[in-house]
């Protein structure tokens, strides 16, 4: 490293259970910047109701309070006081490109020289990249996922590169002494997109299946608990870290069973651009089970670290939950594989060292 850095990373909405949003985007941003810290000075700003800046480890955390929501859109905050946080920082790491508050930061620090990179982590809202492109505005772009870059139109673009994601493997670990228990795990915010109907659907009548997120949409939530009706399934809105961890370490799998097109009709094409919680289940050595979209197939290998389904298919997400079920012993090394996989290719120090020599450039 030939300069010393000082990385800014600036966030929509920080991440944690205190006026924050537990989701798998901004726990991505929390977990990089944290580790990050640990080997360069870095700061974290994000927005939130109140004011406030606290210390985690070696990471700053700046929230800053009251900001104005960009046509009452709550995942699209700005404040005059962000500008001020750019000062002392020679690279700022926006996430969320299509945002205000990024393409306003990345025409200061462009004004100011200041190196200026972008991750696209699937949010957004009104911004002047609605009417022109603004992919030029950031020195690099810095995709999570293979299936990002390319979605993004920047598979043969040079200012483009993969960094993937990571998971706390500390944290996220397998435990000798919990029993794995014939349970099915799902964790994510509830969502159409996230194909959870399918899974109840799919679910055999001998397994009893755990939801672990919050609901986010009314309507779904209650079409799920109809689905579910006679079934064993439990939902769980709260949840720490602590149970969490728990929850992947007893699970038989944890399963992401998101979809190009819910059970509504409605289509994205960016369901998952990673799928976080495949990956901290993998951590805690649980067999994965995702469908054929988007980037999830870039984490779980096909059956080495449990499998891959087709999308809105019942029948054949049945056929692998029962078969975990009915091999115990194969369902164990599949975990072990993935947990082996995690450790290659999936842990924050390796997505610090890939920022940090994009940084360089």
């Amino acid at each position: 490293m030939t300069k010393p850095f000082h990385v800014l990373h600036v966030v929509p909405a920080l991440f944690g259970a205190n006026e924050g949003i537990t989701g798998g985007a901004e726990r991505y941003v929390f977990e990089l910047a944290r580790h990050m810290a640990e080997e360069v000075p870095t700061t974290l700003v994000s927005f939130g109701e109140k004011p406030r800046r606290e210390t985690v480890g070696r990471l700053a955390i700046r929230v800053i309070g009251d900001p104005w929501y960009v046509r009452g859109q709550r995942t699209n905050p700005i404040a005059l006081s962000l500008f001020s946080e750019l000062l002392g920082a020679n690279i700022v790491h926006c996430h969320q490109q299509h945002v205000l508050a990024s393409s306003l930061v990345a025409l200061a620090c462009r004004f100011s020289r200041c190196a200026v990179f972008v991750s696209e982590l699937g949010g957004g809202g009104w911004d002047l990249s609605a009417y022109m492109s603004t992919d030029r505005w950031y020195h690099g772009h810095l995709h999570i996922s293979e299936y990002s870059r390319k979605i993004y139109g920047h598979e043969e673009k040079p200012w483009a590169r993969v960094i993937l994601g990571g998971v706390d493997t500390g944290k996220f670990s397998p435990d000798e002494s919990v029993a794995r228990q014939p349970k099915v795990l799902f964790v994510g915010r509830l969502l159409p997109h996230k194909g959870i109907d399918d899974l109840i659907k799919a679910l055999p009548p001998e397994l009893p299946l755990e939801i672990i997120g919050q609901p986010y949409d009314e309507r779904y939530m209650a079409d799920l608990r109809k689905v579910a009706r006679g079934k064993q399934v439990s939902f769980i809105h709260d949840c720490d870290d602590e149970a969490l961890v728990r929850a992947y370490r007893s699970a038989l799998c944890v399963v992401l069973p998101s979809v190009y097109k819910n059970m509504y009709g409605g289509e994205t094409k960016v369901p998952e651009l990673l799928g976080q919680t495949l990956l901290e289940g993998m951590a805690c050595a649980t067999p994965a089970i995702c469908t054929d979209v988007a980037s999830m197939p870039e984490v779980v290998e096909d059956r080495v670290t449990g499998f891959v389904v087709p999308p809105n298919d019942a029948t054949a997400l049945s056929q692998k939950l029962n078969w975990l079920l009915k091999h115990p012993a194969e369902a164990r090394a599949m975990g072990e594989a993935a947990r082996r996989r995690v450790l290659e290719k999936f842990t924050w120090p390796m997505v610090v060292r890939r920022c940090l020599e994009i940084y360089s450039r």
